[in-house]
This record gives structure tokens, C-alpha cells and sequence, in this order.
């Protein structure tokens, strides 16, 4: 990798950056792991909610605020509800890929951004927790 201003060349900087992502991410567990005060619902006690029963202010007539202009319409981009996952092992990736990473309980999941671009949500559970990763 090079400045293209300077044509200096940063031949380390993937491997900083897949280190940084590495700290972040096991930073992330240690904090996780130590919240123990936190109550939090297991896989069975969360309640699905159908998305078509959940409340549209638009729908409603609600007015919506000045200069507010609406993109997409509702539900337009799908999120991913069934993942599917590699070990790092069986991965091709290239070394600068940049993914988000989420760690509970002794097991951790990458979730790469160029995928999140598509998609931006992830419907997903991490050592039995719901959880929703999104970009």
C-alpha cells in the first residue's frame, strides 16, 4: 500500500490494521464478559414481532417533519436472517478486509462490511442471545 501523493510505501499498514481490528474485537469480549450486572434475555425469551404489526407513523397520517424526505420505502433493503459462517481457516479473504466483529460467551463472529453494504442489517444470536449487527 502506498501514499499516492508521495509514492511512500506503507507495506505494514495491512497487517496494523488487521491487528487493530484483533485488539478491537477481544477489547470488546473483555468488556462484554466483565457487564455481568446486565440482565439479558436468552434466545427463548425474546418474542418475535411480525414486522407487518409494528407501528408506521407515515401509514398512521402522521405528518412528517419539515424537509424530511423519505429514500427507500419501508422494508426495502432485506436484512440477512440466517447467516451462514466459515472458520478463518476456510476463508479467503484479503488481509485488509474490514468486517465487524462481535464477541459473547467464548464465541466470536466477523461480519464482513462489503456484505453489510448490501444487506445493512443481521438478524443473528451469539452464545444464545439475540442480536442485531448493522452497518
Amino acid at each position: 500500500m502506498s501514499d499516492r501523493t508521495t509514492g511512500v510505501r506503507y507495506p505494514m499498514l495491512p497487517l496494523v490494521l488487521v491487528a487493530v481490528a484483533v485488539v478491537a474485537a477481544l477489547t470488546l469480549a473483555v468488556l462484554v464478559t466483565r457487564d455481568e450486572a446486565r440482565d439479558q434475555p436468552t434466545a427463548a425469551e425474546v418474542q418475535l414481532v411480525d414486522p407487518g404489526d409494528a407501528y408506521d407513523p407515515v401509514a398512521a397520517g402522521e405528518p412528517l417533519p419539515e424537509g424530511y424526505r423519505r429514500g427507500l420505502a419501508r422494508d426495502a433493503i432485506a436484512p440477512v436472517y440466517q447467516p451462514a459462517f466459515a472458520s478463518p481457516e476456510d476463508v479467503d479473504w484479503p488481509s485488509d478486509t474490514l468486517v465487524i466483529g462481535v464477541a459473547e460467551g467464548g464465541e466470536a463472529k466477523a461480519y464482513p462490511v462489503t456484505h453489510l453494504n448490501q444487506h445493512e442489517m443481521v438478524i443473528d444470536s451469539l452464545a444464545g442471545i439475540p442480536i442485531l449487527v448493522t452497518w
